[in-house]
């Protein structure tokens, strides 16, 4: 299987090859042979559209396997071919629920199709179901009764402010749960960047694309498209799932997040001028399907993961923390190739800052270096202003009595240990973060002696298996350790506004006295870092990644090696040493660094220019 799909992405890459007609039968054998194939038949339906809707034909009328025909009519669906009459889809709408949605989209785009197209849902309490067949009347009728499911879902838009309307997504967690599953702070940022980007006066519009699973769906508990500040809106992606999906399965969604995205888009007020993805996986291949359909441009934010990962994995050097090595790798390849496939699509490349800027893209890209290298405009991220609000005293006590309440408490501190420093993280669980290497290394040092430890993140209810094996494998570091029990306190997730209140009460109360750590393999620019470096905490980071970008060691904060426990230990009982006067300078620097480069308003600036010199406005 790996022969194969090493095979079909070669195709993709070597534009003028037509597909062997049998290639399609491999297509459901994996996600990442039916994202290869997606690309390789994409561009064969656009040259020789004759030729492809014969074959897609011949195979569906051959009785291909469920999962097959759903890729087909799917693709079908996707590129604009009709292999088949609208009776001839018959035979798909079956009780095999893919297969059925496949064939209610592919029936929504061909004329007449909504002669067949069911009346009503085959189940009507599942609110996916039903509001997926209102969107195929709607596309195919839109003024059906039938359809009234998706116009009532779906808050119309006000007519469009003067200037472009801009799309951005964030498809993986939830953005209202930062540190909650696969919820980073690239929701955050993006709720704070399409106000900031709206407020430059380039761009009329800003519609931040979410998904919404079918817990969201269920019960109509909120419309798909809602208000998420001035000329700033929250568009939901409807996901046949019972959570938020995450990358080790976005790839069986892409299809139906690419039709719902453009159906989305289509409405009035929603037209976006461009989409702008920013990770290399098959949430965004789906909405740059959906902007090509719309007519829209594509940015893509390119980063050197994960072909920086796999290129010191085989040249010997220290990689991530794999358990199935062999499942990594497969992994790594699909991103990319995901990655390749959207820099080739992309209309405007945005780089990351790093210690190469886009010399370290080059070495990984070979289509942006060579004698006509293809530009890339490297934007800074930045964090959303903190905005003091009446009861953020009282919230920043409350945080105070719960963090030093019992030391008994998995949550909570001993009262007798609020003088020691306090070693602060902040971010999802899960093993790119290392919390678990993180504690082993506080152990090692014996920081266990003169320090407290507090990590917030994971789910406060069900958590993730994930999540899970984090805590478990937490759990275990401090097993033979009961003494240092007492100093760890874990929290689950909380907003981001009540983190940003925590750091400043941590920063005031103890000046000097608190280290923000972050202990992960690599960030490519690390958010919650430059939250804590803005509220006033001294920070320390990893070495691999962006963040040597803006933090000189012992200037303006810490550089750690993560890569091993040792050097971890090593470095955080250096960063230790430093008296609370000199952590407190540092600090001091760290935070005007942030305040002075690395705001979320001169990253829509300079994201505002860079969209309207490639596509006007």
């Amino acid at each position: 299987m790996d022969l194969a799909v090493a095979a079909v992405r070669r195709l993709a890459r070597c534009p003028g090859t037509a597909p062997r007609p049998d290639l399609l039968l491999l297509a459901p054998r994996s996600p990442e042979l039916g994202t290869a194939l997606t690309e390789v038949w994409t561009r064969y339906a656009a040259t020789d559209p004759e030729a492809a809707t014969a074959q897609v034909r011949t195979r569906l009328l051959s009785g291909p396997p469920a999962a097959e025909a759903a890729f087909l009519l799917d693709l079908s669906e996707a590129t604009g071919l009709r292999p088949l009459r609208p009776v001839e889809c018959a035979p798909w709408l079956c009780p095999d629920r893919r297969v059925r949605h496949a064939a209610w989209r592919y029936l929504a785009g061909i004329p007449r199709g909504y002669e067949v197209l069911p009346s009503t849902a085959p189940h009507p309490p599942d609110a996916y179901e039903v509001l997926l067949l209102a969107a195929c009347w709607h596309r195919a009728r839109p003024r059906a009764p039938q359809a009234a499911a998706f116009r009532n879902t779906v808050q119309a838009l006000p007519g469009a402010e003067p200037g472009p309307v801009v799309a951005q997504s964030v498809l993986l967690g939830n953005p209202a749960e930062p540190g909650v599953g696969m919820s980073g702070g690239m929701g955050v940022l993006l709720a704070a960047l399409g106000g900031a980007l709206t407020g430059t006066g380039r761009i009329g519009r800003v519609l931040t694309l979410v998904t919404a699973d079918r817990a969201a769906l269920r019960g109509g508990r909120a419309g798909l498209v809602s208000p998420f500040g001035p000329s700033h809106w929250q568009v939901g992606i409807p996901v046949d799932a019972d959570g938020p999906p995450d990358p080790a399965v976005i790839a069986e969604h892409r299809s139906a997040l690419a039709w719902w995205a453009a159906r989305l888009l289509e409405l009035p007020g929603a037209r976006p001028r461009l989409v702008h993805v920013r990770f290399a996986d098959d949430g965004s291949l789906a909405v740059a399907d959906a902007a090509r359909r719309c007519g829209a441009g594509v940015a893509f934010t390119v980063a050197p993961d994960p072909h920086r990962t796999m290129a010191e994995r085989h040249a010997g050097l220290p990689a991530l923390p794999d358990v199935d090595t062999g499942g990594a790798l497969r992994a790594d390849l699909h991103r990319i190739f995901v990655a390749d496939r959207l820099v080739a699509r992309a209309d405007l490349l945005v780089g990351i800052p790093g210690r190469a800027g886009s010399r370290e893209l080059a070495a990984h890209f070979p289509q942006l270096a060579g004698p006509s290298p293809r530009p890339v405009v490297e934007v800074p991220e930045g964090i959303p202003p903190f905005v003091p609000q009446p009861g953020d005293d009282g919230l920043a006590q409350a945080m105070a009595a719960r963090l030093f309440a019992d030391g008994r408490r998995p949550d909570g501190l001993d009262p007798a240990d609020r003088g020691l420093r306090l070693l602060l993280n902040v971010g999802r669980l899960h093993p790119v973060k290392q919390q678990d290497r993180l504690v082993e290394a506080w152990l090692q040092a014996g920081l266990h002696r003169s320090t407290t430890l507090l990590l917030v993140g994971g789910s406060p209810g069900e958590p993730t298996p994930v999540e899970s094996d984090m805590r478990a494998a937490i759990g275990k570091v401090l097993a033979p350790h009961p003494e240092a029990r007492r100093r760890v306190a874990l929290w689950p997730a909380v907003p981001n506004r009540q983190v940003r209140v925590l750091e400043r009460m941590l920063a005031a109360e103890k000046p000097g006295g608190v280290l923000y750590v972050c202990p992960s393999a690599k960030e490519e620019f690390g958010l919650a870092i430059l939250e804590a470096m803005e509220a006033g905490l001294a920070a320390a980071g990893p070495l691999r990644g962006g963040v040597p970008h803006y933090m000189r060691h012992g200037l303006n904060g810490f550089l750690l090696p993560t890569a091993a426990t040792a050097e971890l230990a090593a470095a955080l009982a250096s960063a230790c040493d430093v008296s609370d006067a000199g952590l407190a300078a540092i600090a001091a620097r760290g935070r005007n660094t942030v305040r002075r480069s690395y705001s979320v308003r001169a990253m829509a600036d300079a994201l505002a220019e860079a969209y309207a010199a490639s596509f006007g406005g």
